[in-house]
């Protein structure tokens, strides 16, 4: 099997100018196959349909957590509410600003072994999957690699 026989269609996308607040909410209400269940991340697309970067929970949270700060320096009790805070003064920052640019892609055809292979070496929960222009159609998603894993090893006598 190939990326294109399991991977998920891309059905919603961020822009470069989408606000975190927006970008939070749009997470939400993502669809995953046909039930809106949310999603941990999302692809990010210039004006042109190209494949800017990827949004996911941690870069989020990166985006939120100073980086001068951390535990060692102040107490605990300062930290309360921090959190909410700090997420509400960033609502307006851009996607371009907090994405992941270096995105590791994949083309259709690849092998799923080519997949599981890229996900364990640079701990991937996510690989676009771009066709022959260049463009992102999909998405495999490391519990998809799973469930191919699942499906091999259920069947019965390798049928």
């Amino acid at each position: 099997m190939k990326a294109k026989d399991i991977m998920e269609p891309v059905r919603d996308s961020l822009s470069t100018d989408t606000t975190l607040k927006e970008t939070v909410n749009l997470m939400q209400v993502a669809r995953r196959n046909e039930s809106k269940v949310g999603v941990k991340g999302m692809i990010v697309l210039d004006d042109k349909g190209n494949l800017a970067g990827i949004v996911s929970i941690k870069d989020i949270l990166k985006a939120i957590i100073p980086s001068y700060m951390s535990l060692m320096e102040l107490g605990d009790f300062t930290w309360d509410g921090m959190l909410e805070e700090m997420a509400r003064k960033v609502a307006g920052k851009e996607v371009k600003d907090i994405m992941t640019r270096e995105v590791i892609t994949v083309d259709e055809d690849i092998p799923l072994m080519g997949c599981a292979d890229l996900v364990v070496k640079h701990n991937l929960q996510r690989i676009p999957v771009l066709n022959k222009d260049g463009k992102v159609i999909g998405i495999v998603y490391v519990r998809d690699l799973y469930y191919a894993i699942v499906k091999a090893l259920l069947e019965k006598d390798g049928k």
